[in-house]
């Protein structure tokens, strides 16, 4: 069976003007995890990513530690995250008494934003939210079945991100919506879920997995913004 390793990207710029951008230690984190497979003797046949900065980032990392030149990236928009700021805006907008003060604790914004997913699972939050939950679904579906159909026989990296990775898994798994939620706000940046896969099945082997930050000198760079 061919490989497929979903990577989640690097730390990313939470509260910043621009979130969509690496933090350094996010583009050392990726850097640390091209030089794991390197050192190891991976290759990869494809690299994929979405078409966030921070997925190309993360990858230009990867691929730094690997020692690559002139890397090619397959970029696939069904690998990009949800729109976390429309969803998290529409939910304040429709319970204003939840509002956050600007010095709020990030723990308390991601408990909104699970709440606010929820609801946009169910159904019950679509106005400002971009995506429905069906289109998010199909989408990262459709990605999966490409990779399943054209790329069998290949070990394959793909960068992404929390919501998106949490929705393969919830997929291969057969598991319900609750999953994608659960799922998402406990992936680290740039952990690995590694997986096997042939055109019929997908199957997964280990999730979560940070071996390049598994080390007493690297535990405190383990973020998961």
């Amino acid at each position: 069976m061919a490989e497929l390793y979903l990577v989640r990207h690097g730390q990313a710029s939470f509260r910043s003007d621009n979130y969509d951008k690496l933090s350094p230690l996010g583009h050392q984190q990726a850097e640390w995890l091209g030089e794991y497979y390197r050192e190891r003797g991976y290759e990869f046949d494809r690299i994929l990513t979405g078409e966030l900065v921070r997925h190309r980032e993360t990858a230009e990392g990867i691929a730094k530690g690997l020692q690559l030149e002139s890397p090619e990236f397959k970029v696939f928009s069904g690998l990009n995250e949800f729109d976390f700021h429309k969803l998290f805006d529409a939910y304040v907008l429709q319970h204003p008494e939840e509002a956050l003060a600007d010095d709020a604790p990030a723990s308390d914004f991601y408990k909104l934003l699970k709440k606010g997913m929820k609801k946009w699972a169910n159904g019950e939050l679509t106005e400002g939210v971009g995506e429905t939950w069906q289109d998010f679904e199909d989408r990262v579906r459709h990605v999966i079945e490409t990779i399943q159909s054209e790329f069998h026989g290949q070990k394959v990296l793909a960068v992404s991100s929390g919501g998106a990775i949490a929705m393969v898994l919830r997929q291969i798994l057969q598991a319900p919506n609750q999953t994608v939620i659960e799922l998402n706000l406990q992936i680290k940046n740039t952990a690995i879920a590694h997986c096997f896969f042939n055109p019929k099945a997908v199957r997964m082997t280990s999730f979560n997995h940070i071996p390049h930050l598994d080390t007493p000198e690297r535990e405190q760079h383990i973020t998961y913004s």
